[in-house]
């Protein structure tokens, strides 16, 4: 597997700004579904500022897309791989599957 220096820095990023548990559990609540900031707030269980300052730092580095319709902000996946990222690595660091 022979990356060039710029995938290596890119997929870094990307995977740098998974890495805090609570941005994972924010993509576990996402899933592959389109979820108002709101609604993450509300499953995740912390305030809308320490949300949003984490959804920043994926949306900037990729990982994640919006939509704004009126005053709500949506979020989703940016790349429905990265799901199945996630899963092989619970699969190999968790030592279970789904």
């Amino acid at each position: 597997m022979l990356f060039s220096d710029d995938h290596i820095e890119q997929t870094s990023r990307a995977m740098k700004a998974m890495s805090h548990p609570l941005r994972l559990k924010i993509i576990s609540v996402l899933g592959d579904r389109e979820v108002s900031v709101q609604d993450i707030v509300d499953k995740v269980g912390t305030s809308q500022s320490n949300i949003s300052q984490h959804l920043a730092i994926m949306r900037d580095k990729g990982v994640l897309r919006t939509r704004k319709d009126a005053n709500r902000v949506y979020y989703r996946v940016g790349d429905l791989r990265t799901l199945e990222v996630l899963k092989m690595m619970r699969e190999v660091f968790c030592g279970f599957s789904e």
